[in-house]
């Protein structure tokens, strides 16, 4: 069994910042692959960023790249999501997932099959 518990969302002003955080505990090659995605209110959940914690590869939606950065602190266990520049369109509810295999660590919704409680991202302008 794996638990992920996701931290560090907040309100914040157009072209600000936040750090998300994404503590995982259980068994480790359940959780090789780690990833975020979000969900705006009336639309589905959509892959942000994923780490292959195996490596460190690291993939990210064409909407946030050079603004976000996903990290590891494998001896805590975590996983970040650094977000700059929002946009009020980067609101929603964070999620943390993981459960993937390897081969296939991206930022498609299906393979993931742990989640934590999420986290939510205010974005004002």
């Amino acid at each position: 069994q794996v638990q992920l518990v996701e931290s560090g969302g907040g309100s914040v002003q157009a072209g600000g910042s936040l750090r998300l955080s994404c503590a995982a505990s259980g068994y480790y090659y359940n959780r090789v692959c780690m990833a975020w995605f979000r969900q705006a209110p009336g639309k589905e959940r959509e892959g942000v960023a994923s780490i292959l914690m195996t490596g460190g590869r690291t993939i990210y939606a064409d909407s946030v790249k050079g603004r976000f950065t996903i990290s590891q602190d494998n001896a805590k266990n975590t996983v970040y999501l650094q977000m700059n520049s929002l946009k009020s369109e980067d609101a929603g509810m964070y999620y943390c997932g993981t459960g993937a295999p390897s081969f296939v660590c991206g930022l498609g919704l299906r393979p993931y099959t742990y989640w934590g409680q999420g986290t939510q991202v205010t974005v004002s302008s």
